[in-house]
């Protein structure tokens, strides 16, 4: 029985038991006394060494004590959570007391505007009616009437957010917001989201929630320049709080969560959708939550906002002026300090900064004085319906620099709100052929022919002529020349002269419009999502004054790339915030740059500007470079010019006085049409040949162009022709620009094959073209 025991106790422990001794009897007598125990303890003994490190680990996280460790970090946090609570009291509300009024200088420091008190009219809750103030609730806390004014899970995901440096995010209720609004301030901080938690609690414990919403409505940012609700029904609706709708409420409290992006006035197209979508949201939230009945919400209409209205004391362009200032501030501080647009609105809006411009006293009141002469003078709105209809914008930049030293945005800020410098809506037609040609010499492009496309090269000028493609294909594009014009074959010189849609049509296949609209956007212009279509070689997409003086100034400037900037400095409580330069980097070689600006000093000497610009006896000897464009519908007309030492982009678009929307300039000053080489041409003479510098000259590294060598024309002369040498499309790209340009023909003539190869040779009969006596205003036509 001893070796039996034994075995088993092996078995049990996993260790040989201890020997019986030998007086504790026979083996038939079974273990002696404290066998088992011994057992056991020789088991331990044996397994001491083995899992002396498991057992650790299990006896210092054991269940207990991690629930432990938890229940004590629980009590550590509700603990501090107490001390902060008793710690922190309920501050003086200190919103009002930051707005401050922005003083605006020119360059040479003298005060040209004082944008100052806050547009904001304190009304009484009992002053909104009860829907509309219940939109608000059903906007942003659906929750107000019932919760302790925090939402735990909202607050701890932004103090997650912050920490992880993601910024803004939603979830705070109507009270947490308040608060931030009229306690605190709207910096993106651990501490003050900590702080916003506290008072927010005490807050709802000491404040009814009606006081406590007509806090919110009063001191939220609506967008332009409106804070709180009386501010905001004026400023969209033109009405006071208290005759507002629900629509209309409905669309202010949408406002609230993205002001900038949902303003109706300046929205994209993504903001309209989103904005509406919001309004739906609100609406829909009052119907869930018994606000609104559910027949007369589906009967409702989306409100659209009034065209917004200029602050007082902005008259003139000072307006525009200070409006460009405050959207480029903003956009660096959203830049650098990672805050939302409507943050940075906020921040920038009334609050004591002081902010240089780079506008030269001599050189903007020459910009408004040559409009007035060279424009407005010959318009006569009460005889001509038309003449009402005409706006113009203008840009000047100093290409070394990139500073705006003049800018026209419109008649007057507090008539015509928006910037016709700043707009992007009209399309800037022949201006953008220059881009085409820096694209071609950038990346050494060919003919389908094979020769190297530069200012010597011959395209085939012939209206309609049929775009092919690398294969030979047609790509189902065939523009028309200005008056259905045929040139024949014609230098890259010479249609850049007489601006011949043909030549450069077939030019931008050849170099791949993939890389003209990359061109176009280190050169400074917004490309966006377009798409590489051979319709956007007649400057078809959309591009503002500002813009194209900025793409200029880069040819200006070697091809370093220039970017306006109208702010010198930007000073807030004796801090300046720091402006990005202006001068960027090498974007094109100077060579594809110097050849572009020889070019188009051809279009000054021998072709559409001619008479405007070379011919203007205030010239005195200054050396000129610049293109004429006119849009499809003669619905814009531009001419965008340089010296060495000064690029100014005019622009002249139609826009309906009624609907603004756009409208054609047939007509205007009586004028059969306008032409870049008219209006837009004599205003930007009369400017810069009074405010340029004398004598200058180009300093260009290239042997092309019309600055460098003389110029000469294939022998062909000028036909008005009926039927073009190929046919024409009739069918439309598979995704087209906001306007379909003239040029593309809606009927196909007799069918002719186009040539694929463009001829060589050089032959020089110049091309004569007709002047219409009519039109002082159209010397050469212009597209």
């Amino acid at each position: 029985m001893g070796r039996a025991e034994e075995r088993r106790a092996r078995q049990r422990g996993g260790r040989r038991a201890a020997p019986p001794t030998r007086s504790s009897g026979t083996p038939s007598e079974g273990i002696a006394p404290g066998g088992r125990a011994a057992a056991r303890k020789a088991a331990a003994r044996g397994k001491k060494g083995a899992k002396k490190g498991k057992s650790g680990i299990r006896r210092l996280f054991t269940w207990k004590k991690i629930l432990g460790a938890f229940l004590g970090f629980c009590l550590l946090g509700i603990g501090a959570f107490i001390v902060m609570y008793m710690m922190i009291d309920v501050p003086k509300g200190n919103a009002a007391a930051q707005k401050q009024s922005n003083i605006y200088r020119y360059s040479d420091g003298s005060v040209m505007a004082r944008v100052g008190d806050t547009n904001r009219e304190i009304v009484d809750l009992a002053e909104v009616p009860k829907p509309v103030q219940r939109t608000f609730v059903a906007a942003e806390n659906k929750t107000f009437y019932t919760d302790a004014g925090v939402d735990l899970k909202g607050t701890a995901r932004g103090l997650i957010n912050t920490l992880s440096g993601k910024g803004k995010q939603g979830g705070s209720t109507i009270t947490q917001q308040y608060v931030k609004n009229f306690y605190l301030d709207q910096d993106q901080t651990v501490t003050r989201k900590l702080r916003e938690l506290v008072i927010s609690l005490k807050v709802d414990r000491t404040t009814s929630k009606d006081d406590i919403l007509a806090g919110y409505i009063n001191t939220s940012y609506y967008g332009e320049g409106a804070y709180g609700i009386q501010a905001a029904a004026q400023d969209y609706y033109r009405v006071d709080a208290k005759d507002l709708s629900v629509e209309q409420g409905a669309y202010l409290a949408a406002l609230l969560q993205a002001p900038s992006q949902y303003d109706w006035a300046v929205a994209s197209p993504t903001g309209k959708k989103l904005v509406q979508a919001r309004w739906n949201y609100v609406l829909d939230n009052m119907v869930e939550q018994g606000w609104l009945n559910k027949a007369k919400r589906d009967a409702m209409t989306f409100p659209v906002p009034k065209p917004p209205k200029a602050d007082p004391g902005l008259e003139g362009q000072k307006g525009y002026m200070v409006k460009l200032a405050n959207q480029q501030l903003e956009k660096q501080l959203v830049k650098t300090q990672g805050i939302t647009q409507d943050e940075a609105e906020a921040r920038v809006e009334n609050s004591g900064w002081t902010i240089t411009l780079n506008i030269d006293k001599k050189k903007q009141a020459q910009l408004e004085k040559s409009v007035k002469t060279q424009l407005i003078s010959k318009l006569d709105p009460k005889k001509r319906p038309v003449d009402k209809n005409v706006q113009a914008g203008a840009a000047s930049v100093d290409p070394k620099t990139g500073k705006i030293v003049a800018l026209y945005g419109g008649t007057d800020y507090t008539k015509h709100f928006y910037s016709n410098a700043n707009r992007t809506d009209y399309q800037p037609a022949s201006t953008f052929k220059p881009v085409i040609l820096a694209a071609a010499l950038e990346n050494a492009s060919e003919t389908q022919g094979g020769k190297a496309i530069g200012a010597n090269t011959i395209y085939d000028g012939t209206s309609k002529r049929q775009v092919v493609d690398s294969n030979g294909n047609k790509v189902g594009f065939g523009p028309e020349n200005e008056d259905d014009a045929n040139y024949g074959k014609v230098t890259v010189q010479t249609a850049m002269d007489k601006s011949i849609n043909s030549v450069f049509a077939q030019m931008g296949v050849d170099v791949g419009m993939d890389k003209v609209l990359a061109t176009a956007t280190k050169l400074g212009m917004d490309t966006g999502e377009l798409k590489p279509l051979p319709a956007y070689t007649l400057g078809t997409m959309g591009a503002s004054p500002i813009q194209m003086a900025g793409v200029y100034a880069t040819l200006d400037n070697h091809g370093k790339q220039v970017t306006p900037t109208i702010i010198k400095s930007a000073e807030q409580g004796g801090t300046e915030t720091r402006m990005p330069d202006p001068i960027g980097e090498q974007v094109i070689s100077r060579e594809a740059a110097d050849t572009v600006t020889s070019v188009l000093t051809g279009v000054v000497d021998d072709g559409t500007a001619k008479k405007s610009v070379q011919q203007n006896p205030a010239r005195d000897g200054r050396k000129v470079a610049g293109k004429t464009g006119t849009s499809d519908d003669n619905k814009s007309a531009w001419f965008t010019g340089y010296t060495p030492d000064l690029v100014t982009s005019v622009g002249l678009f139609g826009e309906d006085y009624k609907t603004h929307g756009q409208s054609k300039l047939y007509n205007t000053a009586g004028l059969d049409r306008v032409n870049g080489g008219g209006f837009p041409a004599q205003i930007w003479a009369a400017y810069t040949f009074g405010v340029a510098a004398e004598n200058s000259k180009f300093d260009l590294d290239t042997d092309q162009g019309a600055a460098v060598q003389p110029t000469w024309t294939p022998s062909p002369s000028v036909s008005r022709s009926e039927t073009p040498s190929s046919t024409p499309t009739t069918e439309k790209p598979s995704e087209t620009p906001s306007e379909t340009p003239s040029e593309t023909p809606s009927q196909s003539p007799p069918s002719q094959s186009p040539s694929q190869s463009p001829p060589t040779g050089e032959q020089s009969t110049p091309v004569e073209i007709t002047t219409s006596p009519e039109n002082p205003f159209d010397p050469n036509g212009d597209q």
